[in-house]
């Protein structure tokens, strides 16, 4: 149904730091919008396919929303990637019927493959390799209540995994800086993700610096001796800047990651935050389809 596409979100680094920062405020412009229940009917007359091949609920959730609030047709269409069906083929079908495709799937080369393929706009909604909607989410709000992004010291206690990827893919395009503060043997090591804006460390006081942290589940295969130095507590929040932003991604783990007063901190924003998954895919598709 569209024309061929040039508007993907697949990764974060695929939009420039103009459209991003576009974004972004309209990201804060359509929760007001939101709270006044006058959504724009920006997507009436569209439909959009929303393909979930993995686990996880909420921003596929959002997006379900989301499209229904614009005026759009949300169809959930029951498709694997890596079956019998060529890639090509399904995007082929897909194109027949959807101005828009959003994808939750485990493996990040199979949406590129679909996007490679697909005339409609593709938007990566997880891998386990990257989560550009998490961060750009994350970013909304955080924009909406610094009134800025630029500049921002991001600090992830996060292995090298899909949500601390995408906030090194954000400082790939944004001028934001992040630090990775984690065991050596779970630092990013990715040539492609390595940038003068990002540096890893194993030095918890490195988050004293920082205006907003997030911590990620640990790995699997980690001895809960190895990270017990690394889990955010409400003694470690009290050293960082009276103004940080904590944003633990769900599900959370009190107990491993984070502990449990942490969670009741004031610093901790991450039911707030996570709002703004539905306002920042709503003017990410908005953007994709004007």
């Amino acid at each position: 149904m569209a024309a061929t596409a040039l508007r993907n979100f697949i990764e974060f680094q695929d939009l420039s730091a103009d459209t991003i920062a576009s974004i972004l405020v309209r990201a804060g412009e359509l929760e007001c919008l939101w709270r006044e229940r006058r959504m724009p009917q920006a997507l009436v007359g569209r439909a959009a396919a929303l393909i979930v091949d993995d686990g996880g609920w909420r921003n596929t959730t959002a997006f379900d929303l989301g499209i229904q609030a614009m005026g759009g047709i949300c169809v959930h269409v029951p498709v694997a990637l890596g079956g019998r069906e060529a890639t090509a083929d399904l995007a082929g079908y897909l194109d027949n019927w959807f101005d828009l495709i959003i994808m939750r799937t485990r493996e990040l080369a199979a949406i590129r493959d679909l996007a490679d393929a697909a005339e409609a706009p593709v938007i990566n909604a997880r891998t386990r390799t990257n989560h550009p909607c998490e961060t750009l989410g994350d970013l909304a709000y955080v924009t909406k209540k610094r009134g800025r992004f630029e500049r921002l010291t991001v600090a992830g206690v996060a292995p090298d995994a899909n949500i601390l990827r995408s906030w090194i893919e954000a400082s790939l395009s944004l001028p934001i800086n992040v630090i990775q503060i984690n065991p050596a043997a779970w630092q990013v090591k990715d040539p492609t993700l390595l940038n003068p804006r990002f540096r890893a460390t194993q030095d918890m006081r490195a988050l004293e610096a920082a205006d907003v942290i997030f911590t990620d589940s640990w790995p699997g295969d980690a001895a809960d001796e190895d990270l017990a130095p690394y889990q955010v507590s409400v003694e470690v929040l009290e050293r960082c800047k009276p103004d940080v932003i904590f944003l633990p991604c769900p599900p959370v783990t009190r107990g491993q990651e984070v502990a449990a007063d942490a969670m009741v901190h004031p610093a901790c924003q991450s039911r707030q935050a996570k709002a703004f998954l539905l306002h920042a895919q709503n003017a990410l598709m908005e953007w994709m389809v004007r």
